[in-house]
């Protein structure tokens, strides 16, 4: 499986794909720019001096197990599958659910959202002549964007409503982006990059297409499914409830959905707004996977040490492995039935009910009235 990076005509994303070996080719950098140490800075609420050099020292040598720019393996049509991140993450972060999902014979678009609410993302924008000509690709410079974080005063609710609205558009277009791929039409990389755009012509299974994301990204998932039918079921990590509009719990998403919930994010209002939205719909699920926490669906709990593990609430109870296996297999369970596939990802199908070691169907919070005193 392999990755690279896009941006056209407002899309902006990380493509992971099912590639042929390459012992020759370096593996993607987990975190590629130093701006998005400083980024999680603010989102941290660190001085970027001091996060910067955190971050550079834990993890500025890491590499996720993708090579970039590899060579497509043609020869078949994959399923597709788009993927929202939370908040104050960002396209990359999400590897291990990714690259699973690529080996498995998926190509996996993640997106990085520009509405402010990832840690730090960027245009590219054209250099003028003026100035420096060092930096790759050519006559093009990063436009950074940063965390934008509330304003004194202002409703939590409205902007992240605002933001889920713009995030679920993002998504249809990386949508839309790869199928201009694959039906050959000729697209632009302004990052440099020595991929064949051709060889992805023809390898979509138009058919077969998903949404998938965390916490916000959760949220975005339900956006999403509401406004594009090509989405033919979601999967929401751990989602938050809040960005999600009223109208959105009338009837307005029609396909199946899977909520996988950590033990330890979630909390009664959200839950309950997830039930409502599940309402009596029997290709709507959710299961929660014991002992762990929110950090167990992105990266940083596979590469974070103890003390840092424990400060930030990187790593739950259960094995940060074994919390994301349970994960990707109901994933792939979910996806196997609701898209069709002609796979072997039935045999965890009793994950998607909630049936195995360290997974309960539904939730662990009490959503019940509070009996009167």
């Amino acid at each position: 499986m392999n990755r690279m990076s896009v941006l056209q005509e407002g899309s902006f994303l990380r493509l992971y794909y099912p590639a042929y070996d390459a012992t020759d080719i370096e593996e993607a950098r987990w975190i590629p720019d130093k701006e998005y140490y400083q980024g999680l800075s603010d989102f941290l609420n660190m001085y970027r001096v001091v996060g910067e050099r955190l971050f550079h020292y834990y993890v500025g040598s890491v590499t996720c197990p993708a090579k970039s720019n590899a060579a497509f393996k043609p020869g078949e049509k994959y399923p597709l599958l788009v993927f929202s991140h939370g908040l104050g993450a960002f396209r990359t972060i999400y590897s291990a659910i990714c690259i699973e999902m690529a080996s498995q014979g998926f190509i996996v678009a993640a997106v990085e959202h520009r509405d402010e609410s990832a840690s730090a993302t960027y245009y590219c924008k054209r250099r003028s002549v003026s100035e420096s000509q060092e930096e790759s690709p050519p006559n093009m410079e990063k436009e950074w964007i940063y965390y934008r974080k509330l304003k004194t005063g202002e409703e939590e609710r409205c902007l992240r409503h605002k933001q889920v609205q713009q995030r679920a558009q993002e998504c249809i277009k990386a949508l839309n982006l790869i199928l201009r791929i694959n039906s050959g039409e000729e697209v632009t990389n302004v990052l440099h990059s020595d991929f064949d755009w051709n060889s992805l012509k023809d390898s979509v299974d138009t058919s077969r297409i998903a949404v998938m994301g965390h916490s916000f990204g959760g949220a975005t998932v339900i956006e999403s499914l509401s406004k594009e039918i090509r989405f033919r079921c979601g999967i929401a990590l751990d989602v938050w409830m809040l960005p999600v509009g009223d109208d959105i719990y009338q009837n307005s998403v029609q396909q199946p959905l899977l909520f996988i919930n950590s033990e330890k994010f979630q909390w009664a209002e959200n839950i309950l707004k997830i039930k409502k939205l599940i309402s009596n719909d029997t290709n709507k699920k959710m299961i929660t996977i014991k002992g762990s926490v929110h950090q167990s669906f992105p990266d940083f709990t596979f590469v974070s040490g103890g003390i840092i593990a424990r400060f930030f609430k990187l790593k739950g109870e259960i094995d940060p492995n074994e919390a994301i296996d349970i994960s990707n297999h109901a994933s792939l369970a979910f996806l196997q039935k609701h898209l069709s596939l002609k796979k072997d990802f039935d045999q965890w199908d009793s994950l998607v009910d909630g049936i195995g070691p360290n997974v309960i169907p539904g939730t662990n919070i009490d959503t019940s009235p509070a009996e009167p005193e």
